[in-house]
């Protein structure tokens, strides 16, 4: 069973930072697309940054340049450093894992990420 854990979450000022992290047990046998997704009141559901297995990161075109997704070695734990944040970033963030570590883009299907963490509030203020 596998069971993300979002922490971090907090209310900065406009052009801050936060660091959101994401800890993930159950999956060390098994190749992961792991990634954060935000949603705002009125919105629907949206992914932010995606990290593959390998390696490989995709990033919404929103928060290229400022958002950087990264796991540890043994990727149990995914972060997203949040930088030059702005009022628009203000959403419940969410770590998500999905089964199928090559296939991390973020055109994968919403649904295919099965295993869903509780959400983290980030509020940014003008």
């Amino acid at each position: 069973q596998v069971r993300p854990v979002e922490s971090g979450g907090g209310a900065v000022q406009a052009g801050g930072s936060l660091r959101l992290s994401c800890a993930v047990s159950g999956a060390d046998d098994l190749s992961f697309c792991m990634g954060w997704f935000r949603q705002a009141p009125e919105k629907e559901r949206e992914a932010v940054a995606l990290l593959g297995d390998p390696d490989k990161v995709d990033y919404a075109d929103s928060v290229k340049g400022r958002f950087t997704i990264s796991k540890d070695g043994a990727k149990n734990t995914l972060s997203l450093q949040m930088n030059s944040l702005i009022p628009e970033d203000t959403a419940m963030y969410y770590c998500a894992v999905a089964i199928g570590g090559t296939y991390c883009q973020l055109q994968r299907p919403i649904q295919s990420f099965l295993y869903w963490g509780q959400g983290a509030q980030v509020t940014v203020s003008s």
